[in-house]
């Protein structure tokens, strides 16, 4: 029968947690890191139990490994070409079995494994509800993605499609508003999977990188999915001063998406896809399209400041993204 962190002990916790980083890397209070003439990124993302994750829906390695996807995909979306890792800070009840946290971690070695990195160090304590903090480092390359790069006459473009982890949330749940939709074995085993083990779009920065064309200078819009589709729009119009005119036809749906207004709310606003979201000159879009193939145009930023409007009839988008602070 597993221990609880309680029966552990801090001792013994750290003890066995030293098991998922480098030897010796857990000795003391700092983690260094060599010199590195790039520029360092630096972010930091929490997750919470009932807010981020559930016993219902998510597996302890499952945890994990979204953990460190939802901080990579920040990195990736800043201009990271290079991930020198991450810390941990853990807080739960001293009731948790030690099982669920050696899951956790089995998830956030197997995402550094996948993606790059190390685990640096971090925290524990106990606390009324579990809870994850990690802090990502990585280094930057010749593009700096900023929300505030965007400019008029740009293209919007997404790296993937959308929707696929709210789909997977509501199969995971049982959503009753699945229930009148026949759904493909596939779509559903992507979504889930999404849900589960999303990927950040470090390998779509890689291709972006190559594909500029060499007569523009390294100028382009950038941010990350994690809270929805048109809140990743609603930011870089935000930060730049511009408006957004967006495509109904093209917006970024998976392939065998249902048609309806609930599916392109999802799609809009589901979340938690952790795509890149790029305004690019158009030359440089029409690169990208050639260069990526899972990657989608779906609309142009606008001199419009504020506006973000569909292309159609012109009338105003208002669907929401996730509001981490919105009552229940």
């Amino acid at each position: 029968m597993t221990p609880t962190l309680a029966e552990l002990g801090e001792a013994e916790l750290l003890k066995r947690l030293a098991r998922f980083a480098p030897p010796g890397q857990f000795d003391d209070d700092t983690a260094c890191l060599g010199s590195d003439a790039r520029p360092l990124l630096v972010n930091t993302d929490v997750l919470v139990d009932g807010i981020h994750f559930s016993d219902a829906t998510t597996t302890a390695v499952d945890v994990g490994w979204r953990a460190v996807a939802a901080n990579l995909s920040d990195l990736a979306a800043s201009g990271a070409v290079s991930i020198d890792g991450i810390t941990v800070a853990l807080v739960a009840p001293g009731t948790t079995p030690w099982s669920w946290v050696e899951g956790v971690y089995d998830g956030i070695s197997t995402a550094l494994e996948h993606h790059g990195g190390t685990l640096l160090g971090g925290d524990c304590s106990s606390g009324s509800h579990r809870l994850l903090s990690i802090t990502a480092l990585g280094r930057l390359g010749p593009l700096r993605l900023l929300r505030n790069a965007a400019q008029p006459g740009d293209v919007l473009i997404s790296s993937g499609p959308h929707g696929l982890s709210r789909l997977g949330l509501a199969l995971l749940q049982k959503d009753p508003l699945l229930q009148t939709t026949r759904l493909s074995a596939a779509l559903q085993e992507l979504a889930i999977s999404q849900h589960q083990r999303p990927r950040p779009r470090l390998d779509a920065l890689t291709q972006l990188l190559a594909c500029k064309p060499a007569e523009l200078p390294w100028r382009a819009g950038g941010t990350d999915s994690s809270d929805g589709l048109l809140t990743a729009v609603r930011g870089l119009c935000s930060s730049s001063g511009t408006g957004a005119q967006l495509d109904r036809s093209q917006l970024p749906r998976p392939q065998e998406w249902p048609p309806g207004d609930l599916w392109d709310r999802w799609c809009l606003a589901g979340g938690e896809d952790f795509e890149l979201v790029l305004s690019l000159p158009p030359v440089w879009a029409d690169a990208l399209e050639q260069t990526l193939p899972s990657c989608r145009r779906f609309g142009r930023m606008t001199d419009q400041t504020g506006s973000i409007v569909w292309g159609d009839d012109n009338k105003p988008i208002l669907d929401a993204g996730f509001d981490h602070f919105a009552s229940s």
